[in-house]
């Protein structure tokens, strides 16, 4: 797998030098608070664009006058790592490959240095849109899904109310994947971004690493494309779908089907034994958008 330069990389870079990469200390701070009054948008439209992290920091100087950054504590990134359930088969897996309507994402979000999880279902609308809904769980139950748990009640009604023929005693743990975020807000607009950088998938004893020097930017917003997106596409980005369960299990699990995500993936991610993801301090209890 490749190793980070301390010039040019994100992977292995500590936050500090992640925050000064993309010059997230020049832009205004808004509390969690304030961007979820205004661009909380659990139903949205998501777009993905996979862009070197110097556009990344253009971009962000683009969007200074428009945009804050989540400041909690005052720290800019938050340390994300979420486990993924799936069945045996992969059914989540593959009812995305196969582009199915009834798409579906099951996972618990550890919002690391504040110690708090939660357990998520991602489902897509009858026009395309994610839909995310979540349920707070504690931290100690990051990477569980549990019979007869309130956890597992929320997911079985949520996939029910989907139109999702699966349960959560149907699922297991099937991969992990953790990054560094710095998330954005267009406050008047009620649009948000998200950058991430050092993102890695594991399974097992394999890890698929995003090549350092680039960084995954998630803009999420309406059908309409937001300033974001016009900014992007300005520095040269194209939309990719690029789903980061999907892209590691693609990389990582022998004897599945050859795909467009693995063939793009190739060309920006790594693979190699997996190395211990570091604890994360504790710095209060809060979490980002």
């Amino acid at each position: 797998m490749s190793s980070a330069s301390p010039d040019t990389g994100v992977a292995a870079l500590p936050r500090a030098r992640f925050t000064e990469l993309l010059q997230l200390d020049t832009l205004r701070g808004a509390s969690l608070a304030e961007i979820d009054a205004a661009a909380a948008l659990q139903h949205r439209v998501d777009r993905k664009y996979l862009i070197p992290a110097s556009s990344a920091a253009q971009l962000v100087s683009q969007l200074a006058a428009t945009h804050q950054v989540l400041d909690i504590h005052g720290r800019r990134t938050t340390d994300y790592r979420s486990t993924y359930f799936d069945t045996a088969h992969l059914a989540a897996w593959r009812a995305h490959m196969q582009g199915r309507r009834r798409r579906w994402k099951v996972r618990t979000r550890l919002y690391a240095e504040d110690r708090l999880c939660r357990m998520e279902v991602k489902t897509k609308d009858g026009r395309g849109a994610t839909v995310k809904r979540a349920h707070t769980v504690d931290a100690d139950a990051y990477g569980r899904l549990e019979s007869g748990t309130e956890a597992a009640a929320f997911v079985d009604s949520v996939l029910r109310d989907s139109g999702v023929a699966v349960t959560a005693a149907d699922l297991q743990a099937a991969g992990e994947v953790c990054y560094l975020r710095a998330a954005l807000a267009d406050l008047e607009a009620g649009t948000r971004l998200t950058l991430d950088g050092a993102l890695a998938c594991h399974r097992d004893d394999r890890t698929a690493a995003l090549e350092p020097g680039y960084v995954l930017v998630e803009t999420k917003g309406t059908a309409r494309p937001a300033p974001a997106d016009r900014h992007l596409l300005g520095l040269g980005a194209r939309p990719v779908s690029l789903s980061k369960y999907i892209v590691g299990l693609s990389l990582l699990v022998p004897g599945l089907p050859d795909n467009n995500v693995r063939r793009l993936a190739r060309t920006r991610f790594r693979t190699g034994p997996r190395a211990e993801t570091p604890p994360a301090a504790r710095t209060g209890r809060n979490t980002p958008a």
